[in-house]
């Protein structure tokens, strides 16, 4: 049997035998527990935090550099994980949700982007695009912070929702006092 022969049997033996193989999930790396939609406002309701919502497409590299980057340093981790409830969100997907009394869908009516996208948004869809959703007494405050935050930057934002910071202080004026723990 010739070189080219056996090259085209290897690749299809592999072609034929790769779909059959079990799928493999890559483990969630960044040290965030991401949760869904629906457990975030059930664990709210129950034990009130900060919604941290993380709007991504999957085509989106600057989305994946910030999973690589900065959901993946300790300290965010550990900010999200214990001052908020952090909701990976796929602005594309293609479910229907249902959230706060709503139901969204990706009904087209904006070209890819999900109902739920468009309202958090604000209707400015770009991505990556993270989500501060925080209670004042029975309305939802929504605030999207657009674009790639490195780790200190993001820490500054966490830090100034989840110490309610908001409530007495511009950004401007929390930033000038705060000391981050992100080298």
């Amino acid at each position: 049997m010739t070189d080219m022969k056996k090259a085209i049997l290897i690749f299809l033996i592999i072609t034929i035998t790769l779909p059959a193989l079990p799928q493999v999930t890559l483990p969630n790396t960044s040290g965030v527990k991401w949760l869904t939609l629906e457990q975030a406002e059930k664990l709210m309701t129950n034990s009130p935090k900060p919604l941290f919502i993380d709007t991504y497409t999957d085509w989106c590299g600057w989305c994946k550099k910030m999973d690589q980057d900065t959901f993946s340093d300790p300290v965010i981790a550990e900010l999200l994980n214990n001052k908020f409830y952090p909701v990976k969100f796929n602005a594309e997907g293609k479910e229907k949700i249902s959230f706060l009394g709503q139901t969204f869908v990706n009904d087209g009516k904006y070209g890819n982007a999900h109902q739920l996208a468009v309202a958090l948004l604000q209707g400015e869809l770009s991505y990556p695009t993270v989500v501060f959703l925080t209670k004042e007494n029975d309305k939802f405050l929504v605030t999207p912070l657009k674009g790639y935050r490195l780790p200190k930057d993001m820490e500054l934002f966490l830090s100034y929702f989840a110490d309610k910071a908001y409530e007495k202080q511009s950004l401007d004026e929390f930033q000038k006092s705060f000391i981050g723990k992100v080298k």
